[in-house]
């Protein structure tokens, strides 16, 4: 397979008469091509699953973001589906609570991450414990001692949620939580608690030594190698990215900590990337990235109903820049100012995000609606690619447990 970059990684002379080389081009359609296929959005998403294959989609990722709004499937549940249509959320949660092949914390938001990144998530949970301590709520958290009997009960009676701790709440604020809360926060952060499994999407919390495998504990990187780590993990799942996407994928290393690390050439190489707009611009890739271009296959043509929290569209700005798709979501956003409608998911056709659509389940009547669609610019959504965009709400709906579907526009 020969593939439009490849040509342009030859080699130049500077005006000092050294040889150096060229910073491989790679271009736009190439560039989506590799990073739907590192993100597993290339092949259509059939095939047997078992809990070591779920597994081992989570390691692809990096992390799978947890949310608990509803407005179809659950943004992780979704995530998970899109890759593998025989996945289904109990399967998480075994992952979870019983096979513990798979922890919970905080990356740019609640998410899962593999088990085997925990060694090198110290510096994270030291970070967030930092900035439990000194936010806007740090002066309401109860003290040490309150702290350690919060941590006792937990220790005599097994996981415990938030909930079970509501006989020793104080008053309450709109804007502030329950100091209980604050606490459990806290410990949770730093890592002397952690997520046991999740019941109705509340979760529970225990003892880390009784949730993190022994091996996972007893291994403890270095800070240094820690960082180092990130950004080659980073820049293995992006398969190539500006330091700031690199710094942004955990959110555990900064900017500054990116750049500084970029003087050693062993983990990234130059490259430029074209943007939709037809902008090159420079990048980090990942060492092998020619054999990644050379083996990343054409992307379905399958139609997909994106989650707003899916990888490929996660980090908004990438994915404007890579498929020239402009989205934001507006669940936050007043009705009056929304531009399209509350929770609207992106419709990605082969390598292009061909539109958006607004589309619920009513979990009373059971029925899942697609309410409106917005096609891009220079899209038609004809009967064909109407077709295949309801064939594919049918499924999402069989998966999220639909008794029927309605299509309100055509």
């Amino acid at each position: 397979m020969r593939w439009a970059g490849e040509i342009c990684g030859s080699l130049i002379e500077t005006g000092r008469g050294e040889i150096v080389s060229a910073p491989l081009r790679i271009n736009n359609r190439d560039a989506r091509r590799v990073w739907l296929h590192l993100q597993g959005m290339s092949k259509p998403p059939t095939g047997a699953l078992t809990q070591a294959g779920l597994a081992g989609t989570v390691e692809r990722l990096g992390m799978v973001q947890l949310d608990p709004l509803r407005v179809i499937a659950r943004a992780h549940d979704h995530i998970l589906w899109s890759r593998n249509a025989n996945y289904r959320p109990a399967m998480l949660e075994r992952l979870l609570a019983t096979d513990r092949l798979v922890f919970e914390h905080f990356t740019h938001d609640a998410a899962v991450l593999p088990m085997s990144i925990y060694p090198m998530w110290h510096r994270r949970k030291a970070q967030l414990a930092a900035a439990s301590k000194r936010g806007a709520w740090a002066k309401h958290l109860p003290p040490a001692e309150e702290r350690e009997r919060i941590k006792a009960r937990i220790a005599k009676e097994g996981p415990l949620s938030s909930r079970d701790f509501e006989a020793v709440k104080r008053e309450k604020t709109v804007w502030m939580p329950q100091p209980h809360r604050l606490a459990l926060n806290l410990m949770w952060n730093g890592g002397e608690l952690s997520t046991s499994h999740r019941q109705n999407f509340s979760k529970f919390f225990d003892l880390t030594e009784r949730v993190i495998p022994a091996a996972a504990r007893a291994s403890v990187a270095d800070d240094a190698v820690q960082v180092d780590w990130l950004c080659r993990s980073a820049l293995d799942r992006l398969g190539f990215g500006t330091a700031t996407e690199v710094a942004k994928f955990y959110d555990a290393a900064s900017i500054a900590e990116v750049k500084a690390r970029a003087v050693d050439t062993r983990w990234w190489r130059a490259v430029e990337v074209e943007g939709e707009d037809g902008v090159w611009s420079p990048a980090l890739a990942r060492p092998d990235i020619e054999d990644v271009l050379a083996d990343a296959p054409e992307p379905s043509s399958r139609m997909r109903i994106v989650n707003p929290f899916d990888p490929i569209a996660r980090d908004r700005a990438r994915c404007k820049r890579l498929f020239g798709f402009d989205y934001r979501i507006e669940i936050y956003t007043p009705a009056a100012k929304r531009q399209y409608g509350y929770y609207v998911y992106p419709v990605l056709e082969g390598d292009r995000f061909v539109g958006r659509i607004e589309a619920k389940l009513d979990s009373k009547t059971g029925v899942l609606s697609l309410d409106n669609v917005w096609p891009e610019a220079g899209v038609r959504f004809g009967a064909g690619r109407m077709g295949k965009l309801v064939s594919e709400l049918e499924r999402m709906g069989r998966f999220s447990g639909a008794e029927a579907c309605e299509v309100g526009v055509g």
